[in-house]
């Protein structure tokens, strides 16, 4: 109490001192105000003459003195015995009078005379006549309102203060905005478990370990462990970071507490800091919890890099995120999890021990994790009997678990958009196109492109069959998806180590589809249609010349990973190598790609009347499957022998490698 009386005459004080300091800066407007205020009411006319009177006494010198006022009326303050008071009658006020006065010793009266609009010659008269006259403003609320507003600013400041800045006020507006917008779920049950987490086992298992921390402290206490502060998980969008961290609160049975990172800085300085202690009082009340915070890299990046380096709001709000985590005891039953896709860009500080102890790194899932995911997402969809979840799998290779979902959703609104019962593999085979490539676009009707398109694509996919160590043709299309008017398919490898022989062959298969137009049409007829496949196969050559040290120049990486500027990273870099060579780089990747477009043209010209063939029966059937398209090449040529790497046994049934358009 004793506080709040001492806040409060504090308050009262200031109010008045700026109460103080307004009058002072407007006391001369103040000071007339208040003048015009006194003249106006003490030369108030009670009593009214003509205009043909008042001109009459002016030029027998009657009247002394006149005051003028813009409210048009004229005052006579004194008179002499001489004047006939039977002249002076009532009369309302006109819109336009002067004020007169005329001095008289025995009597005041003040008297009021009515004076023509727009008479200009009444100042020259009362000059002419030596008359002493005043003109006073008008005075109306205009001339009021200066010093009204100048005592309403102090008085509306404390109303303000006292409404949103008070301790107790139900419109603390500001102390709002200082407390964190965490979703708080104190509910045990967050409805994920571990059962519905698929196809990243080894994070699971990591974690698996929070649960017992949670609901077995004195198992790790009683030998002396103390359970990590923190976790962050590090892995590429829709891999599950999010729904691990909730199976670990369903699992454990504890209050589930999640944040984006992006939520603690807003425009006012200092918001984000009382955020996080906001968000971190809020976990020590609902103690043991998990405190997700989604998307840390908006806070976490590196302090003093990037553009400028100075401190931010952003620096102060992570600085308050360390002294956080370093103030609340291992044993306090809180366990901080983050995730990010960007951890290369976070301070160091976050990720040293006492803070975020463990870094967990969750990937894309293989093909078995693919089919764990697929049987999760799959529990409420009417998935045809005959659909194989193992086949669909082997087609999504480099899919994420939210990827995956969303193909089967695809499908489900494709199945009730065509008024089916159950999903079909047809619909899950679209979805999967839609995903990759786009929309289905309308088919060509000329001819001419039509043909231009079909040799384009057979290009593509015989090149690749006749490469020994190319990917297998899965299929070719003339049905045109997103900007592309047709598409062939591969089926791309899935192993982590790829050879400089399965390289070179996708190169020169990515190149087929330009040699083909070459080899048909000539220099003049070839398209623009090849623009997509030089960006992919230059970007190809750089790496296998620069990072894989498959040239002729040195088996050394010549340039690294260039990390983006505005993510925590200085702006300033350096070149990996000299200029020189850097010359020599190009001039390798210019030498690689002349090579491969010579292969391509030479494997076509062989098979000159094959590509005929298959670009015809294309141009008719529109679709060929690519077990259709290797046996039509085997009627014609022998395939070569290629390695047999991808074939993946799956519970005694053989599922092939996933699909990978080339336009």
């Amino acid at each position: 109490m004793k506080n709040e009386t001492s806040k409060n005459f504090i308050v009262l004080l200031v109010g008045l001192a700026l109460i103080t300091g307004f009058v002072y800066l407007k006391w001369d407007n103040f000071i007339d105000l208040q003048t015009n205020l006194l003249n106006f009411r003490n030369s108030h006319p009670t009593e009214m003459i003509s205009y043909d009177d008042f001109l009459s006494y002016l030029e027998r010198g009657d009247i002394k003195k006149v005051d003028l006022y813009e409210n048009a009326e004229i005052v006579v303050f004194n008179f002499f015995d001489s004047l006939d008071k039977s002249l002076i009658k009532s009369s309302p006020i006109p819109t336009v009078v002067g004020i007169l006065s005329i001095f008289n010793n025995q009597q005041l009266s003040p008297i009021g005379v009515k004076v023509p609009v727009r008479n200009s010659s009444l100042i020259l008269t009362l000059r002419e006549y030596k008359v002493d006259f005043t003109a006073f403003p008008v005075v109306t609320f205009e001339s009021v309102w200066p010093i009204l507003s100048v005592l309403l600013i102090p008085v509306l400041l404390i109303v303000v203060y006292r409404l949103f800045f008070s301790e107790g006020s139900n419109y603390d507006f500001f102390g709002n905005i200082r407390k964190a917008r965490a979703k708080i779920q104190l509910d045990a049950n967050t409805g994920v478990s571990f059962s519905d987490v698929a196809g990243i086992d080894e994070a699971k298992q990591e974690f698996e370990e929070f649960v017992s921390f949670l609901k077995m402290p004195q198992l790790f206490t009683a030998v002396g462990a103390n359970p990590p502060k923190g976790v962050i998980i590090v892995g590429p969008p829709g891999t599950g970071k999010t729904l691990l961290a909730k199976a670990i609160a369903g699992e454990a049975g504890v209050p589930f507490i999640s944040i984006s990172g992006s939520e603690f800085v807003e425009m006012f300085v200092g918001i984000g800091a009382s955020r996080v202690r906001d968000l971190f009082e809020t976990a020590e009340r609902n103690s043991p919890c998990i405190l997700f915070i989604d998307e840390i890299d908006a806070i976490g990046r590196q302090r003093g890099t990037g553009v400028g380096g100075t401190n931010d709001e952003r620096e102060q709000t992570l600085n308050q995120i360390l002294t956080e985590m370093d103030g609340f005891k291992p044993t306090s039953g809180i366990i901080v999890i983050a995730a990010t896709n960007r951890a290369d860009v976070l301070d160091s500080a976050l990720l040293r021990p006492g803070r975020f102890d463990r870094q967990i790194t969750v990937y894309l899932p293989n093909i078995y994790g693919r089919i764990e995911i697929l049987k999760v997402h799959s529990r409420d969809k009417k998935i045809d009997s005959k659909t194989s979840l193992k086949y669909i799998a082997q087609r999504t290779a480099g899919f994420s678990g939210a990827d995956l979902a969303n193909i089967l959703n695809e499908a489900a609104i494709l199945t009730a958009r065509a008024d089916l019962e159950t999903i079909t593999i047809k619909q899950i085979y679209t979805a999967i196109e839609r995903i990759i490539a786009g929309l289905e676009g309308v088919l060509l009707n000329d001819s001419r492109n039509k043909r231009l398109v079909a040799y384009h694509e057979v290009g593509h996919a015989l090149t690749g069959t006749l490469l020994k160590n190319h990917d297998d043709v899965q299929k070719v299309t003339l049905i045109p998806r997103g900007r592309a008017q047709g598409l062939t398919w591969f089926t791309p490898d899935e192993q982590p180590l790829m050879t400089r022989g399965q390289l070179s062959s996708r190169l020169i298969g990515t190149l087929g589809g330009r040699a083909a137009e070459k080899v048909i049409f000539g220099k003049m007829e070839i398209t623009s249609g090849a623009s997509n496949d030089f960006f992919k196969v230059n970007s190809l050559a750089r790496q296998m010349v620069t990072r894989f040290g498959m040239s002729s120049l040195t088996p050394m990486a010549m340039e690294l990973p260039k990390p983006q500027i505005f993510f925590g990273r200085s702006v300033q870099t350096r070149p990996d190598c000299f200029l020189d060579i850097a010359d020599k780089i190009d001039l390798q990747i210019i030498e690689m790609v002349e090579d491969g477009f010579e292969k391509a043209c030479i494997t076509l010209e062989r098979n000159r009347l094959l590509l005929d063939q298959l670009a015809t029966l294309l141009t008719q059937i529109e679709t060929i499957d690519g077990k259709e398209f290797e046996q039509f090449v085997s009627s014609y040529t022998g395939l070569p022998k290629k390695p047999q790497l991808k074939i993946v046994e799956v519970a005694e049934e053989k599922v092939e490698a996933e699909i990978q358009p080339v336009v």
